[in-house]
């Protein structure tokens, strides 16, 4: 960055990977009654939860789900098809169990907990909210990045150690899996943004109609993007971080530094869609080692998407052609890792079941 910023805590190093425990349960995957390899990724994704969690026969039982809140400066461009206002509302909704997520997460017996970044407008408590409710407000979102930068220095760190604090507390819980979402009114346009800052990628290739856009909202939200790589790309050549402060939101940076975390204290994480892919690529420029810390659950609907996985090497699990955010593509997910545990954990070995291995 450009000026001073308190983010030595980035730099410490990812936790190893235990390939002590890996090589265990790939003999074990081996002695299952099964041809080798039958199970094609759910073998691969139980032997990477076990180098992961340093056990041969790994779980996922308790998830932690957190979702970060935050409005956009850039919203002011009328770049979304709703107003601002919906990110305060959408977070009341999540605190009472209505929203989809507050769904997913009962559905899995997960932990909920929103965590307010920077939402514009006063949220109100309910007094029947059934999730945890974290005030960590930075500042009523951030600034117009057609003008200059979102965040300052100090602003961005605040936001990266909400990310950290989160991850912290997940672990404090007891979670094995940790799942990042986000809420913010025009924050499709930001992570655009900084995706085409991090990847050179045009605007015209990265936006989409996020929370419904039409053809003609779209061309517009292209135009605003260009218009903040002309702006921005300069002073943020090849620094993923003062590319973050420069067109990110709050709650981006939030899931950037839960990412960090997650890989530096061994907490595996779950990867949603458009947004927290953007995240997880600029925690991986921060910290390459990232990527070993992540499944990626889903390819998303947001035509953006795909570049952005490729650019972070990874492999979506499912392409159910969601686009809500919120971390919804990321709690479908968690059956078909809780499935390849189970099927790594519970079959019989040909040992124990009699049955010849045919070597």
């Amino acid at each position: 960055m450009n000026e001073s910023v308190p983010t030595d805590w980035l730099d410490q190093p990812a936790r190893p990977l235990d390939q002590a425990a890996a090589q265990a349960a790939t003999e074990r995957q081996g002695r299952l009654t099964k041809p080798p390899g039958a199970l094609g990724q759910l073998e691969y994704l139980a032997i990477r939860l076990a180098a992961m969690q340093g056990r041969t026969c790994p779980a996922v039982d308790q998830v932690a789900i957190t979702v970060f809140a935050a409005d956009h400066g850039i919203a002011a461009a009328g770049v979304s098809a709703f107003p601002q206002s919906v990110t305060a509302a959408m977070v009341r909704n999540f605190l009472r169990g209505g929203a989809a997520i507050s769904v997913a997460a009962r559905s899995l017996g997960a932990q909920l907990s929103i965590v307010d970044v920077g939402v514009a407008h006063p949220v109100e408590v309910p007094a029947d909210a059934v999730a945890h409710f974290y005030k960590h407000a930075v500042a009523a979102g951030t600034a117009d990045s057609r003008s200059g930068p979102a965040m300052t220095p100090a602003q961005c760190a605040q936001a990266l150690d909400a990310g950290r604090a989160s991850v912290d507390a997940a672990l404090a819980a007891g979670a094995q899996l940790y799942i990042g979402g986000e809420m913010g009114i025009a924050n499709t346009t930001a992570a655009a943004a900084l995706a085409c800052l991090l990847t050179d990628a045009s605007a015209t290739r990265l936006c989409g109609p996020g929370t419904g856009l039409d053809a003609a909202g779209v061309a517009h939200k292209v135009e605003v993007v260009d218009a903040l790589i002309h702006r921005h790309a300069a002073d943020s050549a090849g620094d993923a971080l003062e590319a973050l402060r420069r067109v990110g939101g709050f709650e981006i940076a939030a899931l950037v530094g839960a990412l960090v975390r997650c890989a530096q204290r061994g907490l595996p994480a779950l990867v949603d869609g458009f947004i927290v892919s953007v995240a997880a690529l600029v925690a991986q420029r921060l910290c390459p080692d990232v990527a070993d810390w992540c499944f990626y659950a889903h390819q998303s609907a947001e035509p953006g998407h795909r570049h952005v996985l490729d650019a972070c090497g990874a492999q979506p699990l499912l392409a159910l052609d969601m686009r809500l955010g919120e971390g919804t593509g990321a709690a479908m997910a968690v059956p078909l890792l809780r499935m390849a545990c189970d099927l790594h954990a519970g079959m019989a070995t040909f040992d124990e079941a009699g049955v010849a291995d045919g070597q």
